[in-house]
């Protein structure tokens, strides 16, 4: 058997550890919790500059709330963990209730008094700041998860009222509290069979009639888009409610039942709660106040929101990223400073040496300036077939104008990736319902009125001002006197403020490695029916 003396001298140095404290008796309890608390500092010094008082163990209150009404609070929010969609073999509270009862001695005491201290910790972390570490999972996802001070947090929970800090552990935004009433809500009919049997694989139209149109009106109204209804024919209220699913879909609204719009209905309910569950987390990932202006960037939606105040005072369609490892448009927030109106292009090194190097060989790109280290050259005075992609020693730039890549404006909110929002000449791509084609940039389908919008808040003459620069043709840069934060996010699923509930696809496939995780953590997803 080792000996107790390396253990003992632990706790005494935990215990002693803090010159100005007076040296209490070593109980067994304090020398259990004191071993305990050593392998966390944070623990550790937070309990030495309490004189190693539990704050869970007895029932003596230590102010107006003891141990009891802390135990009462933290267990009871246990048992609704799962609402959260948090692992609930990891917060069990009936399990923790007899952890309770069977520490029936002091080492025993002292060893849950800390755990439980850690229990709390990781719970406060993983319902306020998320579960998953989002770079882990994906490392396009770049975000500044959160910290919350630890020992800030127990300080709070200590001395103040523990039902309250509890409830105050949860995001508090509105978009997470509506995820969570559409997750009960549909949490509460997939227990009375979800949705019922999926609709026929065959394309409806108003007007139609017979089975197929019954399997329809019976989903619709299993969604709640359709009130009860003996009718068996696709008629105005039945169009109406496919319009109402489209538009909730991201699907063009033309009120006819095409493959599109069946495989979205037939989507089983597990799997729209699951697609909740993902985007609590990715609630959780952003658990922090926003700016009073900011930009939302969609992806998954392929949609841009200006938000004042917490409404939306404008939004566009946006062309995004395309699905290949090297164009993904990364998730990151960041601050916007200015835009530049008639920008040049400069063309990135990836984009010169895959795409226009070739073109350059066969006597094309000639809208493209080519400059050297000396300053610009003229191409037809260049060899290109000398060069590839690892020896090109050349720059491209494509000068302001109508056919320039970017458009008349970018807006810019610097960063490492070179993403920015940007006009485009390219305007057929903003009308598919899937728009993801960019090279990593957001490609914005309304960018003068964006621009306005923008510069209302520090001029009367937004419009004017604007054009004025415009009509010059010459690059200039327009600052922001208030700069804005910039948020590109991957909404899958959302709730609007009247209680519209919003799916979309995953286009680049990081809600299923999002998903994969929650479960490899003990979240339960639920397996995929109607």
């Amino acid at each position: 058997m080792p000996p107790r003396f390396p253990s003992l001298v632990l706790a005494a140095l935990l215990i002693f550890g803090t010159p100005a404290m007076s040296a209490p008796l070593v109980t067994p309890f304090q020398q259990a919790l004191a071993q305990a608390a050593a392998e966390d500092d944070a623990v550790a010094a937070f309990y030495r500059a309490r004189s190693f008082a539990p704050i869970w163990m007895g029932d003596e209150a230590d102010g107006q709330w003891g141990p009891a009404d802390r135990r009462e609070a933290f267990l009871r929010v246990l048992s609704q963990a799962d609402r959260h969609g948090l692992p609930k073999g990891r917060y069990d509270a009936d399990a923790i209730r007899a952890e309770f009862a069977a520490a029936n001695d002091a080492a025993a005491r002292g060893a849950l008094e800390v755990a439980m201290t850690r229990r709390f910790l990781r719970f406060a972390r993983d319902i306020g700041t998320g579960i998953l570490d989002p770079k882990r999972v994906d490392p396009t996802i770049v975000l500044d998860v959160p910290a919350p001070d630890r020992t800030e947090l127990l300080h709070a929970f200590t001395d103040g009222n523990p039902h309250d800090i509890v409830r105050s552990l949860a995001p508090t935004s509105p978009h997470y509290a509506r995820l969570l009433r559409e997750r009960m809500r549909l949490a509460e009919m997939a227990t009375k069979g979800g949705w019922g049997a999926p609709v026929a694989d065959v394309t409806l139209r108003p007007g139609a009639e017979g089975p197929a149109v019954v399997a329809l009106r019976n989903r619709l109204i299993r969604m709640g888009y359709l009130h009860m209804s003996p009718t068996a024919r696709y008629g105005a209220a039945m169009e109406a409610a496919i319009r109402a699913f489209q538009i909730d879909h991201g699907l063009t609204p033309d009120g006819e039942v095409g493959p599109a719009t069946i495989a979205a209905l037939n989507v089983p309910i597990e799997d729209r709660m699951a697609q909740i569950l993902v985007g609590l987390e990715r609630q959780r990932w952003m658990n922090k106040p926003l700016e009073p202006r900011h930009i939302l960037v969609n992806l998954a939606e392929q949609h841009a929101y200006v938000v004042d105040d917490g409404k939306v005072t404008f939004d566009t369609v946006v062309v995004v990223g395309a699905d290949t490892p090297d164009r993904r448009t990364p998730e990151f927030s960041h601050t916007m400073t200015h835009m530049v109106v008639n920008p040049s292009w400069y063309v990135p090194r990836s984009i010169t040496v895959n795409e226009y190097l070739p073109a350059l060989k066969r006597g094309g790109a000639r809208h493209l300036e080519v400059y050297s280290r000396s300053g610009r050259v003229n191409p037809n005075n260049v060899d290109f077939s000398r060069y590839n992609a690892r020896n090109f020693p050349f720059s491209l730039r494509q000068p302001p104008g109508p056919r320039n890549a970017l458009g008349r404006v970018k807006f810019m909110f610097p960063n490492r990736w070179n993403i920015y929002l940007h006009d485009t000449p390219s305007r057929s791509l903003f009308a598919r319902d899937l728009r993801t084609f960019s090279h990593g940039c957001v490609r914005v389908a309304d960018p003068l009125e964006l621009a306005y919008h923008l510069l209302a808040p520090q001029t009367d003459t937004p419009r004017q001002d604007f054009d004025r620069v415009l009509r010059s043709g010459a690059e200039r840069r327009m600052n922001l006197e208030q700069p804005i934060g910039v948020h590109i996010v991957y909404w899958s699923a959302w709730v609007t403020p009247t209680g519209r509930a919003n799916y979309r696809g995953d286009p680049y496939g990081r809600d299923v490695r999002v998903r994969d995780a929650l479960r490899a953590a003990g979240v339960e997803l639920g397996a995929s029916r109607s």
